[in-house]
């Protein structure tokens, strides 16, 4: 049974709410999954390293709970560990011209976030995170706004700008202990997309640079230090695009390997040579 953090009002689209805990079958269709109660968040997550896990731009309800679940059965936790997936309203609702706009949405769920680990997981021995694409937006701005440092941050296709770790969410990553990223030159997605919709972001959040490279297709600007640790370009024969990053995924893609990547990172354990998820 996997847990979810649901911010959404409808399966797709709607508006952000409050986010509240579900449990059940992701992978079910169309999902089992029932409210938990309040009461019950805390013995939950008493004592444990939980890893929150974040999707990008336009995943559904349905899609992102299908997806969690597959990977929380994938990941294989221990007892000590839980995995909550985070499902918010970031969808394709308008063909690519929304884009822009769910980032705005993204810094509010990131910010409700924060608060809900505040309130109500703050019996659990650590917090990580784990993103994929627009999510990273989401997830830096939920540790920005941490009252306790979170353990890890994994960050996979992250579509944001490249120098954000040391610019807009500089205090982000000097509340993470450690941060791993995955960067691909096969995402297409990334280097043609990112750079065209980005700049409409930039005049709406006055963030950061016009056209600049996305985090997860060209990995951050030298010199990278701690706590951001290597290695995080994957090398261009694994053919790694925007959406190889979760499951389900076509297994010539190697989600599994990724699944292997983030698993290492939540367990402080060494990565592979730079360059390879072997």
């Amino acid at each position: 049974m996997t847990l979810y953090l649901n911010f959404r009002s409808q399966s797709v689209g709607g508006a952000i709410v409050d986010p509240y805990l579900l449990e059940g079958n992701g992978t079910a269709s169309p999902p089992a999954l029932q409210t938990v109660a309040w009461t019950d968040i805390a013995p939950k997550v008493a004592g444990k390293d939980v890893l929150l896990g974040v999707h990008g731009f336009n995943v559904s309800y349905r899609s992102g709970a299908n997806s969690f679940g597959l990977l929380d059965g994938n990941l294989g936790l221990a007892g000590s560990e839980i995995f909550i997936g985070v499902l918010w309203p970031g969808d394709f609702w308008i063909p690519a011209v929304n884009y822009p706009f769910e980032g705005s949405d993204a810094m509010e769920c990131g910010r409700r976030l924060a608060a809900f680990c505040t309130n109500w997981l703050s019996e659990a021995q650590s917090l990580s995170f784990f993103s994929h694409s627009l999510g990273a937006r989401l997830t830096l701005e939920a540790v920005a706004h941490l009252d306790r440092r979170a353990r890890m941050l994994c960050l996979a296709a992250a579509a944001i700008n490249r120098d954000c770790l040391t610019d807009e969410y500089r205090g982000a990553a000097a509340n993470a202990e450690s941060i791993f990223l995955l960067a691909s030159h096969n995402d297409t997605i990334l280097r043609l997309a990112f750079p065209v919709g980005d700049p409409i972001s930039n005049i709406l959040h006055h963030d950061h640079a016009f056209f600049g490279a996305a985090l997860g297709y060209e990995g951050p600007p030298p010199p990278a230090g701690p706590p951001v640790a290597f290695p995080w370009q994957i090398q261009d024969g694994y053919g790694y695009k925007h959406g190889s990053y979760l499951p389900p995924t076509d297994p010539a893609l190697f989600s599994q390997r990724v699944t292997d990547f983030v698993r290492r990172a939540f367990h402080g354990q060494p990565q592979p040579r730079p360059g390879a998820l072997d």
